[in-house]
């Protein structure tokens, strides 16, 4: 049962709270130990755990065919951190002295900054479209600090993919690299591949969180091949064929046990990316019966894995957290208030933020899980209701 579903009252104090919610606000879900088993077993067999295995390369090929990809146009990573930096080494190599900034969106999830760190780049914080959530290529073609600018990474907020033609412009134009940080957009990028792929390497994240998830990894993805070799370079000490390294690198090759989950997932993942999408729905359903469908977003407009609820304002954002915390239920501001809200990038130079500053403590991220009852949808739906009619 869920504890205290009704609105919540004033004065309540944190210790009246649930020690912990009835309703957590992601329970991730990866394939079970049965469809692992047979591809743990070829690791048995084969006694291969790194450094480009067959269980990778074979997911590798899959994951290009998803994406309807050239077969060497996708890198597998270690994580989705990796594969940005990857990425942004095979395509611009480590900031130069002129040219020391990135920009990146206040609006998107620390690992962006710090890939762009790893890589020698100072983060340059800029403010993001209303309406998509990403920045904008033309608000930026006359930046003030366009000649110190060596590269630009556009973040797909929540899962929501990147167009590419924009950017292939902004590039062709500005001569400055481009790099988009995918995180959370492998479903709509499979969707939607002709739009959402391209030269522009997008870096994807296969974290536990996320909808297609490996535990830990990522991937690069382009029609670039000579790219993509390139990012698989940076990603193995900077060695490709000859023991030599060659060029700025890491070390963020994807092991064969997180490629086992990644073809155990791929197997499944019809299903499961039809479960997430029943879950949006059921919330779309329930909320337009209390008015409120404008307020929801959900997969396929963001990533399947999250579940958005879109406050007016910060009061009201802070007046449905209360709510939700007395009914046990669990929310998240995923990006929190911004980067530049954040402790250790609280100086970094930036344009205003102006946009960032009115959505973000807005965008509250709500339950949602490929196995969310319904009830547990209605139960979140009726606090949300039930908080806005109070008001």
């Amino acid at each position: 049962m869920l504890a205290k579903t009704g609105v919540a009252g004033a004065g309540i104090a944190v210790s009246d709270l649930p020690a912990s919610p009835t309703v957590p606000v992601l329970r991730p879900l990866l394939p079970s130990a049965d469809r692992l088993l047979p591809y743990l077993r070829r690791i048995d067999a084969m006694r291969l755990y790194s450094n480009h295995g067959p269980l990778s390369l074979e997911l590798k090929a899959r994951l290009a065919g998803a994406l309807g990809l050239p077969a060497d146009g996708l890198v597998c990573a270690s994580s989705g951190t990796a594969a940005l930096v990857g990425a942004i080494l095979g395509a611009a190599g480590r900031a130069a002295p002129d040219r020391p900034l990135a920009i990146i969106p206040a609006l998107t999830f620390a690992a962006t900054a710090s890939a762009v760190k790893q890589c020698g780049y100072q983060p340059y914080l800029a403010d993001v479209d209303a309406e998509s959530w990403m920045l904008a290529a033309n608000q930026l073609i006359d930046h003030p600090e366009r000649r110190r600018v060596g590269l630009v990474v556009p973040v797909a907020p929540f899962g929501r993919p990147v167009a590419q033609e924009p950017w292939r412009r902004w590039r062709a134009t500005t001569g400055i690299p481009v790099v988009i940080d995918g995180a959370a957009s492998f479903a709509g990028l499979a969707e939607r591949p002709e739009e959402f792929l391209g030269a522009i390497p997008v870096a994807i994240s296969f974290h536990a969180t996320k909808a297609f998830a490996t535990g830990e990894g990522g991937a690069v993805a382009t029609r670039d091949v000579t790219l993509a070799k390139r990012s698989d370079q940076a990603l193995n000490f900077g060695i490709s064929g000859a023991r030599d390294c060659a060029m700025a690198s890491t070390n963020g090759k994807m092991s064969e046990y997180h490629a086992a989950v990644g073809l155990a997932e791929l197997d499944g993942w019809p299903g499961k990316l039809g479960a997430f999408r029943a879950v949006a729905q059921h919330y779309r359903q329930v909320l337009a019966a209390a008015g409120l469908a404008e307020r929801f977003h959900g997969a396929p407009d963001i990533g399947p894995n999250y579940a958005l609820f879109r406050c007016r304002d910060d009061l009201e954002a802070g007046r449905m957290k209360h709510s939700l915390r007395q009914a046990g239920i669990d929310f998240r501001l995923w990006y929190g208030r911004g980067l530049h809200h954040q402790t250790y990038y609280v100086n970094l130079p930036q344009d205003a933020l102006g946009v960032t500053d009115e959505i973000a403590p807005c965008l509250l991220g709500v339950p949602m899980a490929p196995d969310l009852g319904e009830k547990a949808v209605e139960c979140v739906a009726r606090v949300l209701s039930g908080r806005l009619a109070a008001i």
